[in-house]
């Protein structure tokens, strides 16, 4: 998979927003897997266009466990859990589990 700028990232999170275009339309046509735009369509929901600005993180245990009992009590998914706390990729929390 090709890395994105911030600028393609929020390009494609606008055509959704925009409504004339659906997710799988936009995903096949910049290159990512349907679930990828998904992410950041809800990661810009919750963070606005810095949700894609990130040094690299290493997550405390603390937080990590934050995360994991937010999920517990909440019963959210995990892809949103990912958004919701900034977390890049919803494969991390994955791990964590």
């Amino acid at each position: 998979m090709a890395k994105f700028n911030l600028e393609e990232k929020i390009e494609a999170v606008i055509r959704y927003q925009q409504g004339s275009e659906g997710v799988k339309f936009i995903a096949k046509s910049i290159g990512v897997h349907h679930t990828v735009l998904l992410n950041w369509i809800k990661q810009v929901e919750h963070h606005g266009a810095d949700a894609f600005i990130k040094p690299y993180t290493s997550y405390t245990t603390e937080f990590k466990l934050d995360v994991l009992n937010y999920i517990k009590e909440t019963g959210t998914s995990i892809r949103e859990t990912a958004a919701i706390f900034n977390i890049a990729t919803h494969s991390t929390i994955q791990k964590w589990q």
